[in-house]
């Protein structure tokens, strides 16, 4: 008697814990990352601070993998940027980068988010978006600088605007 009252106990608590953990969500495919000081300041604010962080790494060559003044890469800069000005840490790749926060419409961007770019089959590359349809990046052929999204090429291979906060 003794047994089957114990087995019955046990039934019921492997009962319960499957059906716990089959009401549980399934997670998706985003990376979620600290967003630090970004997710509470204002569009206009966050502006400010990444036109005073350009100023710091304007002209700054492009250099694959790079991660400081003497040279930079598209998501070290995005990576450094974020981590610098607004305490937020995303992963370092843009593979990784592309996977964070949630999709953004083009119309709907705002300072801070994310832009992405298909260059190539393989190639992305990744940016800032700081106001009136620019974005600061690390440009292969320019290094570090503030381009518009309304060029012919950054407006041919755009692929979708990603937001952290």
């Amino acid at each position: 008697m003794l047994y089957a009252k114990s087995l019955t106990q046990v039934l019921i608590a492997t009962l319960f814990v499957a059906l716990l953990t089959a009401c549980s969500s399934i997670p998706d495919n985003t990376i979620r990352v600290d967003t630090g000081t970004l997710s509470i300041q204002n569009e206009p604010a966050i502006a400010q601070h990444l036109y005073q962080h350009y100023q710091d790494w304007r002209g700054t060559p492009y250099a694959w993998g790079g991660m400081s003044r003497r040279g930079v890469d598209c998501s070290g800069f995005v990576y450094l940027t974020l981590r610098d000005q607004f305490g937020a840490y995303l992963p370092r790749t843009t593979a990784k980068q592309v996977q964070t926060g949630y999709h953004v419409d083009k119309d709907e961007l705002k300072a801070g988010d994310l832009v992405f770019f298909k260059t190539s089959s393989k190639v992305r590359h990744v940016g800032i978006y700081v106001e009136n349809g620019t974005f600061l990046h690390a440009s292969t052929s320019q290094g570090v600088i503030i381009s518009s999204l309304d060029n012919v090429y950054w407006k041919k291979h755009y692929w979708h605007g990603r937001r952290i906060r």
